[in-house]
């Protein structure tokens, strides 16, 4: 199981990163004045309007935040429940891991027709662990 904390550790840092490209599109939109002040002084009725790009990586991150819990949830159970010897938690934590990757990649460049999929492979990846913990107990 520690390959799967490895993996969860890598999870969160990845949310924490994804925050980076939106927030460095409102930097140079904005200017960095503005940036800094947190708000123009007619926000949110005149902001700027971001580039698309941004908008995904904001929706991005988001998508991110809300799906961590459950893994979150998933992995630590995973643990308890099995005593730690879950080895295929590696595994799907691992598919877990790279699909949120592929999934930013996707929504942030905004490649039709992948998005979904993706997503759908990484919340497989927590079922998956789910129903092995499951069966193990």
């Amino acid at each position: 199981m520690t390959e799967t904390y490895q993996y969860l550790a890598l999870s969160g840092a990845l949310t924490v990163l994804l925050w980076t490209p939106y927030i460095l599109a409102r930097v140079f939109v904005w200017g960095l004045g503005d940036f800094l002040k947190n708000y123009t002084g007619t926000f949110p009725q005149e902001a700027p309007e971001p580039p698309l790009w941004a908008v995904r990586a904001q929706r991005s991150h988001l998508n991110m935040v809300e799906t961590m819990p459950a893994f979150i949830a998933v992995v630590v159970a995973a643990s308890l429940l099995t005593n730690g010897t879950l080895a295929a938690a590696n595994i799907w934590a691992a598919v877990f891991f790279f699909a949120r990757i592929l999934h930013a990649v996707v929504y942030i460049t905004g490649i039709p027709y992948l998005r979904t999929p993706v997503y759908l492979v990484s919340w497989f990846a927590i079922l998956a662990i789910v129903y092995l913990t499951l069966g193990r107990i």
